[in-house]
């Protein structure tokens, strides 16, 4: 399935930043990245962004991955958006708790930017 409009929910601002640059190499798909996952939260309950599909990270303060995927996952409107696990983290026991949890991929985070260009084409729209 290929997706127009990405969100990014990383606290990492240099993984965004590449995660953008590779997207924009393989797409003209539109990109939001946000920091902080409670103001994303906020923001997509009062329909403030919409996206297709949301990368999600794991390992973020205030707020984990985990946490954000639980609480979505409880809005009607909201649970419906698939999303992806975007993560450093391959412990098997985390990426069964986010696919029970209702993620629709895990993806852990590339080494190299040819590779993330190449996942990153399997979800979008080609540029």
């Amino acid at each position: 399935m290929t997706y127009k409009n990405i969100l990014q929910i990383d606290d990492d601002s240099d993984d965004c930043e590449l995660f953008m640059e590779a997207l924009e190499a393989v797409s003209d798909t539109t990109y939001t990245a946000m920091y902080n996952p409670v103001e994303a939260l906020r923001k997509l309950r009062q329909k403030e962004i919409s996206p297709d599909i949301i990368f999600l990270d794991l390992n973020m303060p205030i707020m984990s991955g985990l946490e954000f995927l639980t609480e979505i996952k409880k809005e009607e409107v909201l649970k419906e958006i698939p999303i992806i696990i975007f993560s450093t983290s391959q412990l098997d026991d985390i990426i069964r708790e986010a696919k029970a949890l209702g993620a629709y991929d895990f993806i852990s985070k590339p080494n190299n930017f040819n590779d993330l260009k190449r996942i990153l084409s399997h979800y979008t729209f080609a540029a």
